[in-house]
């Protein structure tokens, strides 16, 4: 992993990106960032093991269907002007890929005018789309399905099927090249080990 070249190459895709050694500096640099407002969270174990929505809710309204299900939850989180999820992968080369199954995530991601943070462990980055594009499927997918009661293949032998089950987590691929017109995205690199 090449971090001084993903930083350099995200950086010039137009992305914001900030670097943390700890995960507790992130959620520190984030909540001093994060104030009186609305804020969305996808799906997302990377902010479940930062503790960030805990520390947000004190002085935000935070939507996160983690914590409250439900298509209520999933539209105000969507409609947020702040928005903080994961990825799934990142190329050195600065490209940003996500999978999934509803489309939540993938939608808050491109569509609104609001600042979206992408917070992500190191462990994310590969060198190159290939390489990102079989993490996102064969790691962070087939991690990601374990947490649901399903039979998906994926969950037998840690790889992807391109299954066609109703229970399929991963009907949609996202790669960012670049931030949307008016918006605002920010990644959040943390030097540990985040996620799936």
């Amino acid at each position: 992993m090449n971090l001084e070249k993903t930083i350099k190459n995200l950086e010039l895709r137009g992305f914001g990106v900030k670097y943390f050694k700890t995960g507790a500096e992130a959620v520190e640099y984030l909540d001093s960032r994060i104030d009186g407002t609305s804020v969305g969270i996808g799906g997302s174990t990377t902010v479940q093991q930062l503790g960030l929505y805990e520390k947000l809710c004190p002085h935000n309204t935070v939507y996160w269907h983690w914590q409250v299900p439900g298509a209520e939850t999933l539209k105000n989180a969507n409609a947020a002007p702040v928005y903080i999820t994961s990825a799934n992968a990142m190329t050195e080369n600065g490209e940003i890929l996500n999978i999934d199954g509803k489309g939540n995530r993938l939608a808050a991601q491109v569509f609104g005018d609001k600042k979206v943070y992408i917070v992500a462990g190191t462990n994310k980055i590969c060198p190159d789309f290939d390489s990102a594009l079989s993490r996102a499927r064969n790691v962070a997918a087939v991690k990601n399905c374990k947490r649901f009661d399903n039979n998906n293949p994926c969950k037998i032998d840690d790889k992807c099927h391109d299954c066609r089950m109703k229970s399929r987590i991963c009907n949609a691929l996202l790669v960012l090249w670049g931030p949307m017109m008016g918006m605002e995205t920010e990644v959040v690199l943390i030097d540990e080990e985040l996620g799936f």
